[in-house]
C-alpha cells in the first residue's frame, strides 16, 4: 500500500503540472481522496492521519497561532525596503480581482494545501512511522515534499524578481534555484512533519502551509499594484 500510495503522488504531481489550470483543484481533490481511501484501507485511524476528533481543538489552537505569525512576519517583511522585493511575483501580479480570489480562496487550500499536506504530512507519514517510525516518517516524506518541486520550481527565476537577483537566469541559474528550492522545500517539510507530530493532528501544517501560500499571493498582488 506504501508503494501504490507513492505511484498515487508521482502521477498526481506529472498530471497537475502538464494539465491545465482548470483541471488543477480537481486532479488535487481526486488524488488526496484516492491517498485517503489508500491509508485507510491498509488500517491507518483517523488519529493516525491526524484527523482524529480528539486532536481537533488542540490543531485549531496551534493553527490560528501560526497563521497570525505568519501575518506578522510578512507584514514586517513588506515594510523593510531589503525584503520586499521578495513579493514582487509575476503570477500574482496583474491578476484580475476574481481571480485572485480564486487562488487565494480556493486553488491554495483546495488544492496544493490539501494534496501536499494529506499526501505527505497524513498519509505518507503515518504509513512509514508505523513502520519505521517518526524520524524515518519525517526524513523520507520531507525528502519526497522537496522533489515535488522540481517542476513548479523552474519558472521561479522569471516569476519572482528577489529570486532572479539572486540567481540570475541563465540555464545554470535555473538548475541552483531549482536545487535550491529542493533543498528548502523538504526543509520546510521537517517543519510541517514536526509541527504535525507534536500537535497530534494535521490542521498546524495545513494552516501554516495555506497561511504562508494565500497570504502569500495576496500581498505580491497587492505590491504590484
Amino acid at each position: 500500500m506504501l508503494i501504490l500510495a507513492v505511484v498515487v503522488i508521482a502521477a498526481a504531481n506529472v498530471l497537475i503540472n502538464r494539465l491545465g489550470h482548470a483541471l488543477y483543484v480537481p486532479v488535487c481533490v481526486t488524488a488526496a481522496a484516492a491517498l485517503l481511501l489508500i491509508a485507510r484501507r491498509s488500517g491507518i485511524t483517523w488519529d493516525e492521519l491526524g484527523l482524529g476528533r480528539s486532536s481537533v481543538r488542540r490543531g485549531l489552537r496551534w493553527g490560528l497561532c501560526l497563521i497570525a505569525a505568519v501575518l506578522v512576519v510578512y507584514l514586517v517583511g513588506l515594510a523593510v525596503p531589503f525584503t520586499r522585493a521578495a513579493f514582487h511575483d509575476e503570477r500574482a501580479v496583474g491578476l484580475p480581482g476574481a481571480q485572485l480570489a480564486f487562488r487565494v480562496l480556493v486553488r491554495v487550500p483546495l488544492g496544493t494545501v490539501l494534496l501536499e499536506e494529506i499526501a505527505f504530512r497524513g498519509v505518507l507519514w503515518a504509513m512509514l512511522r508505523r513502520r519505521w517510525g517518526a524520524a524515518c516518517a519525517t526524513t523520507v516524506s520531507s525528502v519526497l515534499f522537496g522533489l515535488w518541486h522540481i517542476q513548479p520550481s523552474q519558472g521561479l527565476t522569471r516569476a519572482n524578481a528577489a529570486v532572479g537577483a539572486v540567481f540570475g537566469t541563465g540555464g545554470h541559474a535555473v538548475a541552483v534555484a531549482v536545487a535550491a528550492a529542493v533543498v528548502g522545500t523538504a526543509l520546510a517539510g521537517v517543519v510541517f512533519c514536526e509541527l504535525r507530530r507534536r500537535s497530534g493532528s494535521l490542521i498546524p501544517p495545513v494552516a501554516l502551509h495555506c497561511a504562508l501560500n494565500s497570504v502569500g499571493y495576496a500581498l505580491a498582488w497587492a505590491v504590484g499594484r
